[in-house]
Parts: C-alpha cells; structure tokens; sequence
C-alpha cells in the first residue's frame, strides 16, 4: 500500500470510524478488472463497497459519473445511496438503480427513436392501470372455463418470471413444473395480447430485461453508447441475479471488463425467479483474469453462531471452498426446542416475549405467511407490539376462508340461496349447476335445502344426503354454537375436508396448504364463543395486518419470511416451524436451496437464536426438520454408539498402523480420513481445540476434541 492509499484509509478510519480488514481493503484497492467479491453474512459488505466507490473518486479521481452501481431491488439501491451520502457527502451522487430501470431506460430510448408507441403492464391491480394480474385472470377463464385462484395466480406470475428470466425459448416453456392448467397456452396468449390487445405495445416488468438484451445484442451502436457511458459497473446481491441480467452486465463490461461482482453464493434463495448461483462458480471461465476474493469475517454474531453456521454450509456442494469466522466472543447457546404440539408454539413465543424490555431488535422468521396468523392473533391477545415486514392479507381473502365463512352465514339464514349459491359445489352432495338453476325458479321462500328435496328433481343417492346436512344445519344454533363446532360441522358434516381434496387432486393444489387454513381458522376460533364474535376477529386481525405492515414500531417484534429476512438482522432470532415438508420442502432436488435458506436465518441472529419445532402439526404426527437435527449434532454431537468402548480413546493404540495420524498438523481441512469410531469421512474444520467432521453418506458431523491420543484414532 502507497503513501496515498495509506492516507486515504487512515482518514476514513479517523473520520468515520471505518477500519477494514485486509480483504476489504484488497477489495477497495482492486478496482481494474473483473473482481468477484464473494461476502459471508455479516462481513462488512456495504461498508466496503462504498468505501470502494469513494476510494475511487476521491483517491484515483474517477468522474462519480462514470461509476454505475447496480442492484437487486429499490430498497438496496436506496440503502447503498444513503450510505454513500453519509460516508462521502461531500461527493457527487453516484449512479445507484436496479436492474430493471437500467434495462428500461434503454428500451424507452430505443422505442421512442423508432417511434413505437408503448405502455406498462403493472403487476398490481390499482386502479386506472393495465393490470397484469387482471389480464391472466380473463385468460385463464377464456381457457379453462372457471376462476383463477389467487394462488395460481401467483403460480403463474412465478412461472412466466422464471421463463423470462431464464430466456426459455417457446418450446421449453412446459419444462417448468407449476400446477397451472393450460399454462403453456396462457403464456403464448398473454404474450400476444401484449402485441395486439392494445393501439401500442405493451412491456411487463420482465420484458425490460428480455428486451434491453435483445437491443444489445442486434444494435451495436446502441451497446456502444452504453458502453462508453460508464467506466465502471458494480453489481450487488448478485446471487439473487438471472441468466438475463448476467447477459446484459456482460455486454456492457465487454470492452473494459471493469466490473465488480459482490454476491455470496450460499445466500441464493431465488431459484423460482431464474436465479441460479452457477454464475458465481464459473465466474474465472467467464472471466479468465478475474481476481476472487473472499470476505469471511463475519462482524455481526457471537461465535457460538458463526461456528455452527460456517460448518453446517458446507453440507452444500455448489459453493466455494470458504470459511466464515468471527473474532466475537462466544455467547449464549444456540437453543433448540421442540413442543409437544404445533397450538404451543404461538403461546411459548408470547411467554417468551412479553417480559422482554427490548423487543424492537426481536424477530420471528417463517417459511411461509400463513405461520404468522396464529403469531398475530396471539401477540394481539397478549397485548405484544409486532410489525409485519410481509403483507399477509392474502390469508383473509383466500377463497377457502370465504367458503368457511359461507357455510356460517348459511347457518345464519338456511333461505339464503344467494350464500347458497357460492357453497353449493363443495358440499359433497353433488349438485349440479342444472339443479341449481331450478331451485332458483321455485317461487316460495324456503331452507334451501328443503326447496332441493321437495321442487327440485335429483338423483337416487342425493335425497338421503341433502337431509342429513338439512338436519345438521337445523341443530346449529347461530348465537350458541361455537365456531369451532361449526368447523366440526363443516369439515366432516358437510363434506368439506373431502371436497379439498378432490379439488386438489383434480386442479393440482397443494392439500395440505388448503387444511393448513382450515386448522389455523380453528386456531383463532377457540377464543371467540359465537360466529358473529369469530367473523369480527378475523376482520380485526385483517386490519391489523394491513396496519402493522405499514408501520413500524421501534419496540415492535418483526414477523417476516425466511426470504424477506435476508440483508437484515436482529439481536433475538427465532426460527420457527422447523418441520420435514416445511424446511425443507418435499421437494428433494431443491435440499442445496433449501439449505441456504435455512443458512440465510440462522445468520441474521447476532446473540440469541432459537429453533422451534413440535412433533404434531393438529392432528397429523410431523417430523422435526432434519436442518434442525444436524445444526444440534453440530452444536451438541450425539453420545457415542452404546458399542464403543466406555473409554474409547484408552484403545484407540491397538488401531496404530503406518497411515495413522499422530500430529495435529497432519490434519488438513479437506482431507478424506477415516476414524475408528465414526468410520469413513472428510474434515471439514479444524477450530481451536477440536476437529469438525463429516461421516460420509450420513449427513451428519461429529466434533472430536483433541486431548491426549485422541489423534490416534484418524488415518488418512
């Protein structure tokens, strides 16, 4: 390091209160060229990258114009602006925007120069826009005769983003596994009514990328005006980075290559959108001269976290050959609790909490919305403040609570036929459109159900049915029965739970996402008394969930998914619903993907981090995730098999031979040994006093200390 270099971080470090380590600062100095940053959680990464781009303003002199730094999403892009204007406020801004507003601004220039009149499909539904949700949802009912579901919905806007992202050609659009009817053909619709359902052409937010792309490759003066208007690119979280965005970048850096990657490989948990961490593992055959460095130190968890968290990655096959590690001092254990049943884990969590002075650095982490419901209606009743980073407000207008609410506003009023009307499929009793049309012919006012068996032609095995749901709904007393025997009543009485299934079988719904919001409403239901008291708590819980969303209190516990967590973190964490099936998922070819997931919270804790799991979800008998069971072996390894010698270690001499290790300095992280004990495997960390271990085929790691002989018993 020069005199002035020296200077410059010796000034940051007095007036800032900035001081990096050595990768850091190689990464700040190293700013010719390809350079891939690869980040640990918790490693300093933003502090670094704005130290780099002022370095290279205020130290080498480059035209702040002339640096473009591109990210994920608008939050991180405004982040990274706020945090330059701070550290260098006296420096021009710098050009800090996302992906898809690079991309636009040069589809815009392009359509306006050929003079194409264009417009913007909108992802949301407001009001006096080209909705893109509007559109798929006619297309769907052109093509398949019936509703979408919101959950399709979502299914198929996944869908048609990983297709763009991916840069699939028409003819491999069916390879992507989503159960969405005629999928293929809602695709080529929407894609032509984008060209012709209008008097100009409309662009999607994907089509920005597909299109930028395409005008570079096909308009060489255009690329070139893009490549010379910047000297520098720098990407970030660019794990989270699709097979087209990579393109774009690319073309861009292909004359200078001045082009910084930061991204971590172990934190991509975006597959579903085209994200893919292949970019990162290939970035040296991409770019041959490409410096990689590796930011490991991680500055925000006790090392009783870090250590855990570095060992269980390395489960993982498609990531670099990295260690994470900590100068933190260790701190509380990691915890791991597992309740008796899944009603307990809402009601641990309030015990655990409400006599917390701090709780505004506390959050509760999930897979998936729904597990914040029960934590919602719970916090409310118990008086906790939270803030929802996630807008659940899908779960209230999911169409299965709307059948439950339904059948209770029948019970309210067995001669509604308009409630009637909405239900009448999911009986179980058969009813056909056609006999629906003539029981609304019959002119008397009368219990629907009655109208049916006496005006209304049906078939031999319908009348005895129809009387017993008949008889049902005339012993519910609307004022006095509880909703959670109206459940009862509709589960089992009414056929629901079996009309579900069906429906899942037929459509391709998950079953046990449908159940899950039938049992979570049976949740909320044992605390109101009456169906008028239970209709109110839901609508209330509605509310406050649109308003914790929007506002955050500084003592408020944070209630986010697992996927909206990365990036932050919290002094308390708590994982919860850490079951086989949730995390991870069924789905066995996505386990690197899910492991990162799981990695990406378990880092966000900085002292205390709690797994919570049970062994039964409602009725059905779960499985504790095996995330969870390995992170404990790691943590707290298992007693040894009952076989072993009681003292293993005083026998291990008669397993001498030529091979044996004998000097703690033969062990190499890396290396494929075999122990005595544990049989066959590789080392994966040697810390301090102890040895981390991997037996092979079994998933499962083993800490062997290093006292006396102990040595004696590994071989190479």
């Amino acid at each position: 390091m020069n005199g002035a270099q020296k200077a410059f971080f010796e000034e940051k470090e007095r007036s800032l209160g900035v001081r990096l380590n050595e990768v850091q600062t190689q990464a700040v100095l190293q700013t010719t060229g390809p350079l891939l940053l690869l980040a640990s959680p918790g490693s300093g990464k933003t502090t670094t990258i704005i130290m780099r781009i002022g370095y290279m303003i205020e130290a080498l002199g480059v035209n702040p114009s002339r640096i473009k730094a591109v990210t994920f999403s608008k939050a991180s892009a405004g982040d990274m602006k706020a945090r330059f204007a701070k550290f260098f406020p006296h420096l021009p801004p710098v050009d800090f925007s996302t992906i898809h507003s690079l991309a636009f601004h040069v589809v815009r220039q392009t359509l306006e120069r050929q003079g194409i009149s264009y417009g913007i499909i909108e992802e949301s539904d407001k009001p006096g826009v080209v909705s893109k949700k509007r559109v798929l949802r006619e297309i769907f009912e052109q093509l398949n005769g019936t509703k979408i579901t919101e959950d399709q919905l979502d299914e198929l806007l996944t869908y048609i983003t990983f297709i763009k992202n991916k840069m699939l050609p028409e003819q491999e659009w069916a390879i992507a596994e989503v159960k969405v009817p005629r999928k293929v053909e809602i695709l080529q619709r929407y894609e032509e009514y984008k060209r012709t359902g209008s008097d100009r052409l409309l662009i999607d937010f994907d089509d920005m990328l597909l299109m930028a792309n395409d005008i570079f490759t096909k308009n060489r003066e255009v690329l070139a005006q893009y490549q010379r208007r910047y000297d520098y690119y720098l990407t970030d979280e660019s794990q989270d980075t699709s097979p087209v965005q990579h393109a774009i970048i690319a073309k861009l850096v292909a004359v200078h290559q001045n082009l910084c990657v930061v991204a971590d490989e172990d934190q991509a948990i975006y597959s579903w959108r085209g994200a893919e961490p292949d970019y990162l593992l290939n970035f040296r055959k991409i770019y041959p001269e490409a410096h990689v460095l590796l930011m490991t130190q991680n500055y925000r968890s006790s090392a009783t976290i870090v250590e855990p968290a570095n060992l269980f990655i390395q489960r993982n096959k498609k990531r670099f050959n990295k260690q994470m590690f900590t100068e933190n001092p260790a701190t509380e254990p990691i915890s791991f609790k597992i309740l008796e049943n899944y009603n307990l884990q809402a009601k641990y969590l309030v015990d655990h909490l409400e006599n917390l002075s701090k709780r505004g650095s506390t959050a509760i982490l999930y897979r998936n919305n729904t597990s914040a419901i029960p934590l919602m209606d719970a916090f409310d009743r118990a008086g906790l403040p939270f803030y929802m980073k996630d807008s659940t407000i899908r779960f209230f207008t999911h169409w299965v609570l709307e059948d439950i609410m339904n059948f209770m506003r029948l019970a309210y009023n067995t001669k509604n036929i308009t409630v009637f009307e909405k239900v009448y499929r999911k009986m179980n009793a058969y009813i056909t459109p056609t006999q629906l049309k003539a029981l609304q012919k019959v002119p008397e006012d009368g219990c629907v159900f009655t109208q049916l068996l006496e005006y209304v032609e049906l078939k031999d095995y319908q009348p005895e049915y129809i009387k017993r749901i008949r008889k049902t709904y005339d012993s519910i007393q609307f004022d006095k029965t509880t909703p959670t025997a109206m459940l009862e009543h509709i589960r089992y009485d009414f056929g629901y739970e079996r009309t579900l299934k069906k429906m899942s079988e037929k459509l391709g719904f998950n079953y046990e996402n449908l159940l899950d919001i039938v049992d979570v409403l049976g949740l909320i239901a044992r605390h109101t008394p009456t169906m008028t008291e239970f209709a109110g708590r839901l609508k209330q819980l509605e509310n406050l969930a649109r308003s914790s969303h929007m506002k955050h209190e500084l003592n408020a516990i944070t209630l986010t998914t697992l996927h909206s967590s990365k990036g932050l973190e919290f002094d308390r964490v708590y994982l919860i619903d850490l079951i086989e099936g949730i995390l991870p998922s069924e789905v066995e070819q996505e386990i690197e993907e899910e492991t990162r997931l799981f990695y990406v919270g378990i880092t966000r804790a900085i002292h205390h981090l709690e797994l919570i799991s049970y062994s039964k979800r409602f009725k059905t008998s779960v499985v504790p995730s095996i995330f969870m069971k390995t992170l404990k072996q790691i943590v707290a390894p298992q007693e040894l098999p009952k076989k072993a010698p009681k003292s293993p270690w005083k026998s291990l001499k008669q397993y001498r031979n030529e091979r044996t290790i004998t000097t703690e300095s033969a062990l190499i992280v890396g290396s494929k040994v075999k122990h005595v004990i544990f049989g066959e495997g590789e080392i994966l960390a040697i810390t301090s006093r102890r040895i981390m271990y991997k037996g092979n085929g079994q998933g499962l790691y083993r800490r062997i200390f290093l006292i006396g002989n102990n040595l004696r018993g590994f071989w190479d």
